[in-house]
């Protein structure tokens, strides 16, 4: 990328953003270091990344391709501790195990969305490096007096979570001391994190102010809704898109987002020019376009981004035969039922095949009429087993069982 000066970065690095505290502090820095150390944490809470975390992941390429040294932290140490943010009550703590296995497949796919092998932009690192054996009681207390208790549990997550009786953690009070202390070894420039972040990371501009270091700048992003609309994209909420789903379920999964949601996908999780982006927001208030047009590129446009144009196509043209077009998908999954089998237990069949994660679940899905057998809306549970059988649950889920 050609070099662009220090007030041209900002303007980048201003799209998408909600807050830069503060946009002075940032351009200065610009203009004083040729390279910025960017600090961005994810704690390994999961197995796999979704979209939700590519909006940070997205910001720091683009500070990648500004020439600047992003570090990828895994919070490993922090994820044993539970960050409070947003919470309502007490999580439930992991093991090492857990948080190490989770942590393994981070690295795996950053991969594909950040320049991991360049070694002038890109650092990974673990906060086990300072949060491990070494780190004792004697460094405890000196970070514990940095900050006052009065101070840490001003924050509206711990407030609100007190005025209702709910137990609040000696580790949850630690929590954005061990984030904020992450910076001061770091000695980051910039934090990024989503908005409900941004309580911990303005700790960490404090703590590097009593160890005698430039505060951080803190750059928040917004938090991406799920398929819902609602809810912050969340996989224990079900409203998830994967980064590592196959093509198919991905593009099925995006042209199923609310119409509300197209502009700040387009945003958020993709390349295309903010003049586009502008004309496609002017189309769907001003009604002259259908925005399920719209919702096709968009699905098209962050599918190729994972799985290539060819595969993003395929899924293209398979949605389309599918639901514009009623047809089957092509590859439905078979399942052989055990010999002798009289009757399918659909609620039985839909939460093994994942389609749905309880049996209440399932039963809800059959009272609303979204189960379908051989093409017919049923709404009992249970059906014949006769020869080959067609499950589908609501659009996108089709089963093929068949009976010996």
């Amino acid at each position: 990328m050609a070099a662009v000066s220090p007030p041209e970065e900002l303007e980048q690095i201003r799209r998408g953003a909600v807050e830069i505290i503060t946009e002075p502090d940032l351009l200065a820095k610009l203009k004083q270091k040729p390279r910025l150390t960017i600090k961005a944490g994810f704690d390994p809470t999961a197995p796999d990344l979704h979209l939700g975390h590519t909006v940070l992941l997205r910001k720091l390429r683009q500070f990648q391709d500004l020439g600047h040294t992003v570090v990828f932290l895994i919070g490993d140490a922090t994820a044993l501790v539970g960050d409070p943010s947003g919470q309502s009550k007490l999580r439930k703590l992991m093991t090492p195990q857990e948080v190490e296995a989770n942590a393994t497949t981070y690295v795996q796919q950053v991969s594909g969305l950040l320049r991991v092998d360049d070694a002038k932009t890109f650092q990974l690192r673990k906060n086990s490096e300072w949060f491990g054996q070494s780190f004792g009681l004697k460094e405890l207390v000196e970070v514990a007096s940095k900050y006052t208790l009065a101070r840490l549990i001003e924050r509206d997550d711990f407030q609100k979570r007190m005025k209702a009786g709910q137990e609040i953690s000696a580790l949850e009070i630690f929590y954005p001391l061990m984030q904020g202390y992450d910076s001061v070894q770091l000695q980051a420039d910039v934090e990024m994190g989503g908005t409900d972040q941004k309580w911990n990371l303005m700790v960490g501009r404090d703590l590097q102010r009593a160890y005698g270091q430039e505060p951080q700048v803190v750059l928040t992003m917004p938090l991406l809704e799920g398929t819902d609309g609602v809810q912050k994209m969340s996989k224990s909420l079900g409203n998830h898109i994967g980064i590592r789903e196959p093509a198919k379920e991905m593009f099925g999964k995006l042209m199923s987002i609310p119409d509300t949601l197209i502009i700040k996908y387009f945003t958020l999780l993709t390349d295309v020019e903010t003049a586009r982006i502008t004309a496609f927001e002017r189309s769907l208030k001003e009604k002259t376009k259908n925005p399920r047009d719209i919702k096709a590129e968009l699905a098209r446009t962050i599918t190729a981004q994972y799985h290539g144009q060819d595969a993003a196509q395929a899924a293209s043209e398979e949605f389309s035969s599918v639901f514009s077009k009623r047809q089957a998908p092509s590859d439905i999954p078979e399942i052989r039922l055990p010999a002798g089998t009289k009757e399918i237990d659909l609620i039985e069949v839909i939460v093994n095949q994942g389609i749905a994660k309880t049996k209440n679940e399932a039963k809800r899905l059959l009272k609303q009429g979204a189960i379908k057998v051989n093409g017919v809306v049923v709404k009992q549970p249970s059906v014949p087993a006769q020869g080959s059988t067609m499950v589908q649950v609501g659009q996108r889920h089709f089963r093929k069982l068949i009976a010996h």
